[in-house]
């Protein structure tokens, strides 16, 4: 079966993955309330560093895949719509702010 891509429509996307971003999100969210209670508690700093560089990786993971998910739906459907400027536009602007 081939895979599915939703494409952009009104700035608005239904992702065909929406459930396993979610519960990634979710992990996440525990992850950064577990790493405030390493805070309060006082641990060690380098453990609540390498816990915040988890969380940072976590959050990547999940905007690579939505920007893969972007890529592959909108973009494409804009550059077969002959909107290939604006949507590399778009897309420099985002990777800019990803830094």
């Amino acid at each position: 079966m081939e895979e599915q891509h939703d494409c952009c429509s009104e700035k608005r996307v239904v992702q065909a993955d929406k459930p396993a971003l979610l519960k990634r999100m979710a992990r996440l969210e525990g992850q950064v309330r577990g790493i405030a209670g390493m805070i309060e508690s006082d641990r060690y700093c380098v453990d609540v560093l390498t816990q915040i560089a988890a969380a940072r990786s976590a959050l990547d993971a999940v905007a690579q895949q939505l920007l893969e998910s972007h890529l592959k739906g909108c973009v494409t459907r804009a550059v077969s719509e002959g909107n290939s400027d604006e949507a590399i536009a778009e897309v420099m602007t985002l990777l800019k702010k990803m830094r």
